[in-house]
């Protein structure tokens, strides 16, 4: 199913879904991978592709992926939130509400994603840092808009990284520790409706620097 939503639409609309992911639903491999081959056009440093993609379907893996991400995420979801004073504090409660529905019930999604990256950026300066970074996150930010134009949803989860979270994940699913790097956990499905909204977000105007700060 594709949705008829504009680019400009898609943009606006890819929101991190929780509690409207569809757990009953499977999603097929070929939407993914039709999505994946879209993603992949993303920008990447010198060429390198040097991404790889990990899908989880197994229903032991995905429960010990979960167990992995709860080892962290419970603890730091019962963190108190800051107050910043502005518009982020009035949608605090609805995020980490539906982030611990997540994290609850992570292992339901019909499939589970660890994007990866060659190399590990331990030790890199700033440059080397975003360099690392911005050969993969775009490529999985047009993955995850690749998904939202066909009616399937995720949420961009890191919460698994921390500690020695990664390691575990790597061992589980064989991969090459000292080589990849993982980029995140990304449970996927189909979403409970697919009418989106634009998110509350601070104006531009108070985000915005001309020519010096």
């Amino acid at each position: 199913m594709r949705l008829n939503l504009s680019a400009d639409e898609v943009l606006t609309t890819t929101r991190s879904v929780r509690k409207r992911l569809d757990f009953d639903k499977p999603v097929p491999r070929e939407v993914l991978m039709e999505c994946l081959d879209i993603a992949l056009q993303a920008p990447t440093g010198s060429n390198a592709q040097g991404w790889q993609w990990v899908f989880v379907e197994d229903p032991a893996k995905k429960k010990a992926l979960a167990d992995i991400y709860r080892a962290t995420g419970t603890g730091y979801l019962d963190l108190p939130k800051p107050i910043r004073g502005d518009i982020r504090d009035q949608q605090m409660d609805a995020v980490v509400d539906s982030a611990k529905y997540l994290n609850q019930n992570m292992e339901k999604a019909p499939v589970m994603m660890i994007p990866l990256l060659e190399g590990r950026p331990e030790g890199a300066d700033a440059g080397m840092q975003a360099s690392f970074w911005g050969s993969l996150l775009p490529a999985v930010w047009s993955f995850m808009l690749a998904l939202r134009e066909r009616g399937i949803g995720t949420a961009w989860t890191t919460l698994h990284l921390i500690g020695d979270g990664e390691k575990k994940a790597a061992d589980l699913l064989g991969i090459p520790f000292q080589h990849y790097t993982q980029g995140g956990l990304f449970p996927i499905a189909y979403t409970k409706g697919t009418d989106f909204k634009l998110a509350k977000r601070l104006p531009a105007e108070q985000l915005t620097h001309w020519d010096s700060w």
